[in-house]
């Protein structure tokens, strides 16, 4: 079995120009991304957050830990737990507790503030540099998605743009670690993605059945919506990004 070793390799360092399936995968990614919403809303049992959030993460990453046969040491028991709870596990809980709080639109514009979050963690965890057009990007990029999904007659709640926000800094805060840390030589993608799902699907696993506990009853609709987001959880955009 392979093991994330303690020697951090750069991200992209040393590896081939992405491959069309992996440029596919990156284009694909924010496509569907925005169907997590909808699938909650219609699809999944109501006002269930931390069990969405654990269906989602925990079975694919056992079995992409199982694939790959990646198992952490020394340091990268610490950090594949970190970036496990921030990529995963909060951010997860809070992406589905935002969905069921606000409708679709408001909830992806509220998220979309996230690219500011990594922009500032940059500087203060990685002594990056701000320029003016990463931040007018980002300006750009969230007033379109207001003008594109944003409904009208939409109502907020503070509690959902409050939840929206953490769940956007939390997984700003997982990136930039990642590239601060970069991933294990010799670990590829896909296990190092199933280490923090494995990791984050963990922490979840018991506030769920302590908070929420098991639906009493699971539907037809239920369970296709539960498929589909476990489908979806393994077309993570940076698969091509950290390809190029």
């Amino acid at each position: 079995m392979s093991a994330l070793r303690t020697a951090d390799k750069p991200i992209g360092s040393g590896t081939a120009k992405a491959s069309p399936p992996d440029l596919f995968i990156t284009a694909l990614a924010p496509m569907v991304w925005g169907s997590t919403y909808l699938v909650t809303t219609e699809f999944l049992p109501a006002d269930r957050p931390l069990l969405a959030a654990t269906v989602r993460a925990l079975p694919a990453g056992l079995v992409l830990m199982l694939v790959t046969r990646t198992w952490p040491r020394g340091s990268w028991w610490f950090k594949a737990a970190a970036l496990g709870a921030l990529n995963i596990g909060l951010f997860f809980f809070l992406l589905f507790f935002t969905a069921y709080q606000l409708p679709g639109g408001l909830a992806a514009l509220v998220m979309s503030i996230q690219p500011l979050f990594v922009l500032f963690l940059g500087v203060l965890w990685l002594g990056e540099r701000i320029r003016l057009m990463h931040v007018v990007a980002c300006a750009v990029g969230a007033a379109g998605v207001g003008l594109l999904v944003l409904r009208s007659d939409a109502s907020l709640t503070f509690v959902g743009v409050l939840a929206g926000m953490a769940g956007a800094l939390s997984m700003a805060a997982g990136i930039v670690l990642t590239k601060r840390w970069g991933r294990p030589d010799g670990v590829g993608l896909l296990g190092f993605t199933g280490l923090q799902l494995a990791m984050g699907g963990v922490m979840l696993l018991p506030v769920t059945l302590l908070v929420e506990g098991l639906p009493g009853s699971v539907s037809a609709p239920n369970l296709a919506g539960f498929a589909y987001l476990r489908c979806k959880g393994l077309i993570r955009h940076d698969h091509g990004v950290r390809r190029g």
